[in-house]
Parts: structure tokens; C-alpha cells; sequence
């Protein structure tokens, strides 16, 4: 989290610098509209930019992925500017259209435009013909406003279908190409001049490549392998469905314990991500993934996901890597969570390390054959097991985890699963002087 706080703040604060040295925040004369131009300019400088960056991120490209910490982190920062985009964008939208409504309503009185009649500079072409271009550039930026915040406001309620998401998030990237003109048209300039208005254009032109790639469907281009289910099981209890895949060629470069990958199984519901649940062994060329019936997709899963079922896997991502050299590992697998320490004991049971492993599994469901599995892989990797099934058991907790490993000081933790539960554990053992840097949480979340 503390690279992905980082980078929101310092292109932020790098944009306000910027922009400060090209402009003021106390023009002269300061008055109404003075002041608007100043707003509306900002503004729109901001949510422009916050969306071009959103947009390169959505592309899941692989050279930054590490610098971030993540997919699943770029994702939380892709959300983040998301949210900033929007909340500029209306305070952009207010200042320029509120204005003339409070004009129209008699609330306010327009100052006269333009120099005394004799002293019009002359303007060069480009600067003519962006003037000319004003009115048609405002007004589809006001529709493709709309259209923006309607869509962001789709993404953000966690009640639309994923599917429905997946299509209708991808038409922001039309309305971003409505905006880029909306911006060279409207943005001030003499900005261009400035390195403000460098900086601009370079995220005008990085975001349009990014939005025409994702009109195009070019995202994940060239991390993208056929493949074909082999088996499946089902655990009703659990409500989870391990399914094996079957890759056919050989574009998968392998994965490590903890990555993630975009499968796709039917192209109407576009790709989803799911936890790789096995180590990978290039001989067999073979990846599991466990899912569970958390949602609309998730729950049909196990209606048509059939052997012999052709799917499409991209990837791999992710950068839960369980490294480090502490003497100690605590894992903590909640709910659905345990997916990638499945992964790591296979891998474990291949490649044993001294390190020693604490993994806790929290649960409110229960099937013993699926515990009996999970028991036989911490077995074969040396790793201490302790399930917690929440009905006979109770929470999981910070006091707990304390009291079963003594040692805890000496520990790196792992979490994987609900992100407000992790949350809580890395708070807790904040509070008892546990290192923030020690303390890694997967955030499964690409909404």
C-alpha cells in the first residue's frame, strides 16, 4: 500500500507544482470569474490527468507491475484515481456550468469579453483555430461529463454484475477520447508553453494510446495462453469449485505461489481473475484455481464449466511472493484466502526451505475432505496448520495469533482475504509494535 499512497500523492502534488508555476490562485483582479477561470483550469487539469493514468493502468502493464507491489495494488490506485477523476470532474463540471446557470438566473452579472475595441491581439492559427473549436469542445465535454460519472458510479457499486461492469466500464475509455479534445481544446494556451502544459500533453497522448488499446481489446495482449479444462471438483459444503486447466501452448512463461491469473470461459462474461491454487511444473503444464460462489458469476461457475471447456488464461500477475528472510512466516488464509498458500505448500513440498511457516485458516464453512486436503499439503510442505471453522471455534484474531506463535516478533505475516479483516489484523499488530513493511495483504479486488 505504502508505494501506491506514494505515487497518488506525489503525482498530485507533482501536477499542483506545475501548474502553480504557469498560474495563480489569487489572479488580478481577483473576482468571481477570475477566480472560476482559475478553478475550472485546475480542475480539469487534475481529473484529465488522474484519468489518463487510471487508464494506462487498466492496460495491467507488466514493467510497473513490480514498482507498484502489484496488479492488486495498481488496481486499488486505478480506483483511487477513478474516484478523483470523478470528484474533480464535478467541481469542474459546477464551476463552468453552475456559472452560467447563476447567470441566466440573474444571480450573477457576466463581465464584458475581450480587450477595448482596437486592442485585439492578433492570434496565430493554431490559437485561432482552438478559439473557434471552444463551443463544440464544451458542450461534448459536458455530455461525455454525464456519461463519465454515471459509469464511474457503476463501477464503484459493488451490486452491478461483474459482467455488465466489464462491459460498460470499458466505454469510459470512449468518453476519455471526447475528453482529450475537450482538453487541448479548453486547457489555457500559454500552459503549452510551460512544463505544465509539456506534462499534459504527454498524458494526453500516453491515455489515448491506452484507451484506443483498450477499444480494441489489446488488454493483456501477448500474456494470453489457450487453454483446456481437465478436471473438476466441487465442494458443496464450501461452496468452492477447484477446477484444473490444461494449457496448450507454450506462450506461459510458469508462475509463482501467490500470483493470479484473467481467465476467460465464456466471451459474453469477458475475463475474470482468480488465485492460481498450484505450483507450476512445465513438464505437466497444468494450473488450478479454486473459486467461490461469491457473486453472480462465481455462481454459475459450476453450471457450465464442463471438461473439455476451452478457456483463455492471462497472465500470470501479482507480486504475493512470499520473499524475505525472516526466520518465520504467519500466514493467514481467510475464507477463500487460503488459494495462493495452497500454492506455496505445493511448491514447499517440491523445494523445502528452513524457514518455518505458521499458516491460520479461518473459516465459516466447513467440508471435512477439502480440510483433509489442505491438511495432507501443509503436511507434505512442514507447515504448522491451524483451522478455525468461526461456529465451534470462534474469530481469528490478533491476541490469538500472538498466543500461538510466540514468536511472532521474528515473523513476516502474509494475509489473503476479506480486505477490512486484514485491515484489522495489520492495525492490531501495529498497536504491539510489529513493522508496517512486514505486514503483506493480497487486495483481491479489481473493482
Amino acid at each position: 500500500m505504502k508505494n501506491i499512497k506514494l505515487t497518488f500523492i506525489a503525482l498530485l502534488l507533482a501536477l499542483t507544482v506545475l501548474w502553480l508555476l504557469a498560474d495563480t490562485v489569487a489572479p488580478q483582479p481577483f473576482t468571481y470569474f477570475s477566480f472560476r477561470t482559475v478553478v475550472v483550469q485546475y480542475t480539469g487539469i487534475i481529473a484529465i490527468v488522474a484519468m489518463s493514468v487510471a487508464l494506462l493502468l487498466a492496460l495491467r502493464p507488466r514493467w510497473i507491475e513490480p514498482k507498484l507491489d502489484g496488479l492488486d495494488k495498481m488496481y486499488r490506485l486505478h480506483k483511487w484515481l477513478g474516484v478523483t477523476a470523478l470528484v474533480f470532474g464535478v467541481i469542474h463540471w459546477w464551476w463552468a456550468q453552475g456559472t452560467k446557470w447563476m447567470v441566466g438566473w440573474g444571480w450573477l452579472a457576466r463581465p464584458e469579453r475581450g480587450p477595448p475595441a482596437g486592442a485585439m491581439p492578433t492570434l496565430g492559427p493554431v490559437e485561432s483555430w482552438l478559439r473557434a473549436q471552444r463551443s463544440l469542445a464544451e458542450s461534448l465535454g459536458e455530455w461525455a461529463f454525464y456519461a463519465a460519472a454515471v459509469l464511474i458510479a457503476l463501477a464503484l457499486w459493488k451490486r452491478f454484475p461483474y459482467h455488465l461492469f466489464a462491459k460498460t466500464h470499458k466505454w469510459l475509455a470512449a468518453t476519455y477520447l471526447v475528453f482529450v479534445y475537450h482538453a487541448a481544446v479548453l486547457v489555457k494556451f500559454e500552459y503549452w508553453a510551460e512544463p505544465i502544459g509539456w506534462a499534459i500533453a504527454a498524458f494526453l497522448l500516453a491515455g489515448t494510446v491506452a484507451a484506443l488499446a483498450s477499444l480494441l481489446g489489446l488488454i493483456g495482449f501477448g500474456r494470453k495462453t489457450d487453454g483446456k479444462v481437465e478436471t473438476i471438483i466441487h465442494y458443496p459444503g464450501l461452496r468452492v469449485l477447484e477446477t484444473s486447466v490444461r494449457l496448450l501452448d507454450g506462450s506461459w512463461s510458469g508462475h509463482a505461489p501467490g500470483q493470479f491469473a484473467f481467465v476467460t470461459s465464456r466471451k459474453d462474461e469477458g475475463a475474470h481473475p482468480y488465485t492460481i491454487a498450484s505450483a507450476w511444473n512445465p513438464s505437466e503444464r497444468r494450473i488450478v484455481f479454486i473459486t467461490k460462489e461469491l457473486g453472480d458469476h462465481t455462481s454459475r461457475l459450476k453450471d457450465y464449466v464442463k471438461a473439455g471447456l476451452p478457456v483463455t488464461v492471462e497472465g500470470p500477475y501479482g507480486c504475493f511472493n512470499f520473499r524475505g528472510e525472516h526466520p518465520l512466516q504467519i500466514w493467514i488464509g481467510a475464507g477463500i484466502g487460503i488459494t495462493p498458500f495452497i500454492a506455496r505448500m505445493k511448491h514447499l513440498a517440491r523445494a523445502p526451505r528452513a524457514q518455518k511457516v505458521v499458516l491460520f485458516h479461518p473459516t465459516a464453512d466447513f467440508q471435512q475432505d477439502a480440510i483433509d486436503k489442505l491438511t495432507a499439503d501443509a503436511k507434505a510442505a512442514n507447515v504448522e496448520l491451524h483451522v478455525l471453522v468461526d461456529a465451534k471455534d470462534g474469530l481469528l484474531s490478533g491476541e490469538r495469533i500472538r498466543a500461538a506463535v510466540p514468536d511472532w516478533h521474528s515473523a513476516s505475516i502474509w494475509f489473503c482475504g476479506p480486505p477490512r479483516f486484514g485491515e484489522a489484523l495489520r492495525q492490531d499488530f501495529a498497536k504491539h509494535g510489529f513493522s508496517a513493511a512486514d505486514f503483506h495483504q493480497e487486495l483481491f479486488e479489481m473493482r
